[in-house]
């Protein structure tokens, strides 16, 4: 108990240490930080964590591995004009990846049936602002990116949409506090994503480094949270008993 006890209050501190070192622009301290924080949080979940999740320790897994990559990036080659950035390429990868065992993971507790007969207007409205978005998104990247990395960051954009849209539909289809608290998370990993894209091909505001790590660290709070929850039956009247309200 005094060891899960530590690692938290680590944790948390060096959350805060990956924040202000990304917000001063030391990206390769912040990115040994990070890689070393989500080892411990992968520790963490695996030890102390009563009813595990094969997806989402997959997930922790694939996001750690990304994390690893782009620091170990720092040390590598410079990449030249027309060369292949496999640093790029394989830690994008990772984290679609580790968005998939996410996604895997809600959508794996899904009665489809009930959730289209329940949520099928929502799921249309979701699709189409989905497809809106990741274009829209996608697009503030054109001149800056090749063929390739376009369409490597339009997936991107495209998994992490598709997990905001399913975290959505969890938490309306069971309305309670475990996916409350993953949409919540899952909120804060879109807006970090797309704050991170205006950063790069946007605008090169330093204070939006600082903004999408604390955004970071809070999305895998809520995560580790929501994580230590058990999984509740679905309330498949919830939107009936909403609209007879």
């Amino acid at each position: 108990m005094f060891v899960n006890k530590l690692l938290k209050v680590i944790l948390l501190l060096l959350g805060g240490v990956f924040i202000i070192l990304q917000g001063l622009a030391y990206e390769k301290e912040g990115a040994a930080v990070s890689a070393f924080m989500l080892v411990l949080l992968t520790i963490l979940y695996c030890r102390w964590t009563t009813n595990k999740s094969l997806f989402f320790f997959w997930f922790l897994v694939a996001f750690t591995a990304g994390q690893l990559l782009s620091y170990i990036s720092w040390y590598g080659p410079e990449i030249k004009v027309g060369e292949v950035d496999y640093y790029y390429y394989g830690a994008n990868v990772l984290y679609i990846i580790s968005y998939l065992f996410l996604i895997v993971k809600i959508a794996s507790s899904f009665k489809l049936r009930d959730i289209f007969k329940e949520l099928s207007i929502p799921i249309m409205i979701l699709l189409l602002l989905d497809v809106f978005c990741v274009v829209l998104v996608t697009d503030t990247t054109k001149g800056a990116l090749t063929g390739y990395e376009y369409t490597l960051e339009f997936t991107y954009n495209a998994v992490i949409m598709a997990l905001l849209s399913v975290a959505l539909i969890d938490y309306m289809y069971r309305d309670d506090r475990k996916s409350m608290l993953f949409l919540i998370g899952s909120i804060f990993i879109v807006f970090s994503e797309i704050i991170q894209l205006a950063y790069y091909y946007v605008l090169e505001d330093k204070s939006l480094i600082f903004v999408y790590s604390l955004f970071l660290v809070v999305a895998f709070l809520f995560f580790y949270l929501q994580s230590q929850l058990q999984l509740s039956e679905p309330q498949p009247n919830y939107i009936d008993e909403q609209l007879e309200a």
